[in-house]
């Protein structure tokens, strides 16, 4: 077969022609170079890790309000739901009006609820209320009538009696429960976070 034949000239202007294309990027890159390129790009363009995370308050829930905060059950008979709707199955019905529980998430018109076992599930927002409530603990407590340890006392109040919680400063909180209003100590209830006072 005759071995094609070029002229001078157009040997020249095809070596032309390809360096213009090499100094463009424009030549043919095979499989691997094509590779290459892409992982270089991708290592360009990757996304850096998010810083770690810093200790800091959680932000307000959808209302503005502090998450997570208490409340008290609104009634005496409060259905808790897995999910935030009434489509959702009852995991458990709650049957003590005044029970504190935090709001640990909030969806439309649905709080997402923590008790103190540390059950959690969905209430409807009209279920539960702004008054704070109290759930004594782990044994019988004197309700005093001054906010001292040695104060006469006013009543005795067993675990699992669950009051209204009146105010709190120091140590000592207020409370309101079985008809009678003195004074426990911080310790005494469920209810309240660490440092919290309230008005």
């Amino acid at each position: 077969m005759p071995r094609p034949s070029f002229s001078p000239t157009s040997l020249l202007l095809l070596l032309a022609v390809l360096v213009l294309l090499a100094g463009a990027g424009l030549m043919y890159s095979g499989p691997a170079a094509r590779a290459q390129e892409a992982a270089s790009d991708s290592a360009q363009t990757q996304v850096p890790a998010p810083p770690a995370a810093t200790a800091r308050p959680a932000p307000p829930g959808r209302t503005g309000l502090p998450l997570p905060r208490f409340v008290s059950l609104r009634s005496d008979e409060v259905n808790l739901r897995i999910g935030p709707g009434i489509r959702y199955p009852i995991d458990w019905v709650y049957r003590r009006r005044g029970l504190p529980v935090e709001i640990i998430d909030e969806f439309d018109t649905w709080r997402r609820i923590r008790d103190w076992q540390g059950t959690e599930g969905w209430v409807h927002q009209s279920m539960v209320q702004g008054q704070r409530g109290v759930l004594i603990t782990g044994k019988r407590h004197v309700l005093r009538r001054r906010p001292l340890s040695d104060a006469p006392g006013v009543a005795w109040l067993d675990a699992g009696v669950v009051g209204v919680l009146e105010h709190c400063e120091t140590d000592w909180c207020e409370v309101s429960a079985g008809g009678f209003t003195g004074w426990l100590p911080r310790s005494a209830f469920y209810g309240l976070y660490p440092g919290e006072e309230v008005d």
